[in-house]
């Protein structure tokens, strides 16, 4: 299991020895897809290019991760 990421957001299936059966996406990209989309919904935060808004919404989902300890 990846800790670094937060761990998994949708796993398929209970923990085995070695992970999840199938880890789905991570708790960070998850963070990561829902801060962009708050972003999208509110324009004035879409600042630069789209791969700055990428870079800022991962910076947002690193805070949440972060935040979670």
């Amino acid at each position: 299991m990846n800790t670094g990421n937060g761990g998994p957001a949708f796993p398929d299936a209970g923990p085995t020895e070695s992970g999840y059966a199938n880890p789905g996406m991570s708790l960070r990209d998850y963070f990561a897809a829902a801060a962009l989309q708050g972003m999208v919904a509110h324009d004035s935060y879409l600042n630069g290019s789209v791969e700055d808004q990428a870079k800022q919404a991962y910076l947002q989902a690193d805070a949440m991760l972060e935040a979670r300890k």
